[in-house]
């Protein structure tokens, strides 16, 4: 059996510690929704509040289609409600409320549709490390896209943002992003 060294304690410490300060970090995006949502409520809008499952950053070279953006996956039990927001008009007001801890970004989307009087909340959190790809597909075409959908992958509703600088606001920060190698982690070179 392996013996544990110094090193190998310390990034499992590392990684209990940034276990703690993400779930914090989590919580503190959930609360912000739940704040904002009361906050608009007392202005007469109609919440929808969705905490995603999973957020994952999709370039266009990722999947069958070229599409690109946010990828948001919602239970089941919020389906109904987001789809019939998206089908009763557009929600063409949007803001972005992020927060980098660490090597992960937690984010709150507002999506507002005024003549409904509607407001949807999106909580998500992804790594950065699976961003550079979106962010170049971003800047390039000079937009950005939200999607949500069900966990088997049915596209719930998609809105297309005129300025990705909301979602990326130092978008040179992702052009050269590494990943640093944990500690312990190595890979041999195949011949």
């Amino acid at each position: 059996m392996p013996e544990i060294g110094d090193e190998d304690t310390d990034y499992a410490e590392r990684i209990a510690a940034n276990a703690d300060v993400e779930k914090g970090a989590w919580q503190r995006t959930l609360d912000d929704m739940e704040a904002m949502a009361a906050d608009l409520e007392d202005e007469g809008w109609n919440v929808i509040q969705i905490p995603a499952s999973h957020t994952a950053p999709e370039n266009p070279e990722a999947g069958e289609t070229d599409r690109f953006g946010f990828v948001y996956v919602v239970p089941d039990n919020y389906a109904d409600e987001f789809s019939e927001a998206v089908e009763a008009g557009t929600f063409p007001s949007y803001q972005v409320f992020r927060q980098e801890m660490s090597s992960r970004v937690f984010m709150l989307t507002q999506y507002l549709n005024p003549d409904t009087d509607t407001a949807i909340l999106i909580a998500g959190t992804y790594e950065m490390m699976h961003a550079p790809a979106l962010v170049k597909a971003a800047t390039r075409e000079d937009e950005m896209y939200s999607h949500v959908q069900t966990i088997d992958g049915t596209v719930l509703g998609s809105f297309r943002h005129d300025d990705y600088t909301k979602f990326f606001p130092n978008p040179e920060k992702y052009e050269n992003y590494v990943v640093e190698p944990k500690v312990g982690d190595h890979h041999d070179d195949e011949e």
